[in-house]
């Protein structure tokens, strides 16, 4: 009999046609003991299926038990880890953490208590913050106090839905490596929802996918055949670790590729030009102005020893410090470091949203001293107008940038984009009535849009699930080919920065931020995460990254020969890979 087992569980919501049908014959068993992880895109019911298992949702058709008994409601013999921490605010980690213990243990002594409430705060690592309450405490701490707390309970199986995504990354891989430990400590039951590859493979025993709502149900199993304890720095050499990675990936793409069916009209992007560069060639030669293009590819974007100063109580801060680069026209190059070096700093700067403290920016020949329609940016959250449609918010740039362009030329241009990255068929559907990962998507419809000279990223992808993630960054490649724009992208996500660039710009650790190394990623375009994970160079790439990051951890200034020794491991990567 198995610990856990679900058997033909469906799950709708609404009524008449309005119902939807998120669960369709869900079949599970997890052994005890066992750490099984379910990854699935955003709204394919992941959080329906763990609350079902929680006792917190009932489901419509089917059976959920827990040693072969019925679950019918929430129980302390199931112990809940969600994405937000939902702590008490008043109350310290102590506190916080022997609430739960009250609660559960009444029989036991108060000293008795206290002792096992202090065991799980010690387990994660927080015994030095036990008197504080959440609002002194980092996001990856209060994500610990949910962990504990849940642990306190002694639960026969722990439900995680998440708990890490909000997270920023470094923290998050310094969690993953701590949940590992914890487990490894009480081998509890632990049931994962995650949508987070790299994270699955880390943790699990198993990994099983939802497939894409609505009627989700249970995909393809894979089984993770890797020896624990497993460290998530030293895995990615791992060649059984890149071949499953491979697997899942794939076959998630391709699920998600069957769920998104773009519907496209065929418009064609009409031959008009932005109004700033119509009178700009109205203006000079023909033949200065071809000259003067052909001097400016190799130097077309140029940083030239940029400074940024804050002034604080305490004193000038100086947060970028002599950043120096050239950038060809139609480059494509990623900035990344660890949170707080600086990068959204210098794309700021870029777009002339921010001010220059030192040194200057060259953008095809003249000097940027504010913001304007030569560069368009595409942040976290994309800023639409929420009453507007997908249409009607790319068309106020379109309308303003191509003023000279008849109406019907206009349309062809919104419609172009928004049916280039899938919104074909949502075009007009209002911003508010749209997820996430849509609204991004007009974003980036609107940047495209504008003709720009320079498009810059600021972590476009950061607020989004990691599948969704792999969706528009094929979009975004797809469109940028087409269009060859020049492009600078924030990021932290090691496997977003290869895909996308050409070159890899690294930043340390700030104050004084400046560029740490700079990598050349000479794979063929155009590229797919498919074609990435299958390219023999690619895991070298990868390492070269984290060996970076890892370097600079901690607002370390490594020794210019440890830099040197992580370049020169991918000298002939390939060899070495067949090695």
């Amino acid at each position: 009999m198995a610990f856990l087992e679900l058997k033909d569980v469906s799950k709708s919501y609404g009524e008449g046609t309005a119902k939807t049908e998120v669960l369709k014959d869900i079949n599970l068993a997890i052994e005890e003991g066992e750490f099984v992880a379910i990854v699935g895109f955003s709204g394919s019911g992941k959080t329906t299926l763990i609350s079902t298992i929680a006792g917190l949702v009932q489901a419509d058709e089917g059976e959920v038990l827990l040693k072969g008994e019925p679950i019918t409601g929430p129980g302390p013999d199931r112990g809940l880890v969600f994405q937000s921490y939902s702590l008490m605010p008043w109350l310290t980690v102590f506190e916080n953490i022997a609430l739960a213990v009250d609660q559960v243990f009444r029989q036991e002594s108060k000293a008795e208590r206290a002792e096992r409430t202090r065991h799980y705060i010690e387990m994660v690592g927080l015994s030095h913050a036990a008197d504080r309450r959440p609002a002194e405490l980092s996001g990856g701490m209060r994500q610990r106090v949910s962990v504990a707390r849940a642990l306190a309970m002694s639960p026969e199986i722990l439900l995680l839905d998440e708990p890490l995504s909000a997270l920023d990354a470094l923290t998050r891989s310094k969690l993953q490596d701590e949940i590992e430990k914890i487990w490894e400590q009480d081998k509890r039951t632990v049931l994962l929802i995650t949508n987070d590859v790299d994270e699955a493979i880390l943790l699990a025993d198993r990994i099983i996918p939802l497939t894409p709502g609505p009627q989700a149900t249970l995909g393809k199993e894979f089984k993770i055949n890797i020896p624990r304890p497993r460290d998530h720095t030293a895995i990615s050499s791992d060649p059984v670790f890149q071949k499953l990675r491979q697997e899942i990936t794939n076959y998630l793409i391709d699920l998600g590729a069957a769920r998104a069916a773009e519907m496209e009209t065929g418009t064609e992007l009409p031959n008009i030009v932005p109004i700033e560069l119509k009178s700009k060639k109205s203006k000079v030669p023909k033949a200065w102005a071809e000259a003067a293009a052909s001097k400016r590819d190799e130097r077309y974007l140029e940083y030239s020893q940029l400074d940024k100063v804050y002034q604080t109580p305490k004193g000038p801060l100086k947060v970028v410090d002599g950043f120096d680069l050239k950038m060809k026209k139609g480059e494509f190059i990623t900035l990344i470091g660890h949170s707080g070096c600086g990068k959204s700093t210098v794309l700021s700067m870029t777009a002339g949203l921010n001010e220059i403290s030192g040194g200057g920016i060259i953008l095809d020949g003249k000097e940027v001293t504010m913001a304007g329609p030569d560069r368009a940016v595409v942040f976290q959250a994309p800023s639409l107008f929420p009453w507007l449609t997908a249409r009607e918010n790319v068309t106020l740039g379109v309308d303003r940038v191509f003023p000279h362009a008849s109406k019907s030329e206009r349309d062809d241009v919104v419609s172009y984009y928004l049916e280039r990255v899938g919104l074909g068929d949502s075009m007009d559907k209002l911003a508010r009535d749209m997820s996430n990962g849509m609204r991004q998507r007009v974003g980036i419809a609107r940047a495209f849009s504008l003709s720009p000279k320079l498009l810059l990223l600021d972590e476009p992808f950061g607020m989004l699930d990691s599948l969704t993630r792999w969706e528009l960054q094929e979009v975004l490649m797809e469109v940028w080919s087409r269009t060859q724009v020049t492009a600078v992208c924030v990021t932290h996500d090691v496997d977003e920065a290869i895909l996308l660039a050409d070159r890899c710009v690294m930043m340390t650790n700030g104050p004084n931020a400046r560029i740490g190394n700079i990598m050349d990623v000479d794979l063929p375009r155009p590229r797919t995460r498919k074609a990435l994970l299958e390219h023999p160079d690619y895991y070298a790439f990868r390492q070269e990254l984290l060996d970076f990051l890892e370097a600079y951890e901690g607002g370390a200034d490594p020794d210019p020969e440890v830099l040197e020794n992580i370049k020169a491991k991918r000298k002939s990567p390939s060899s070495d890979q067949a090695a």
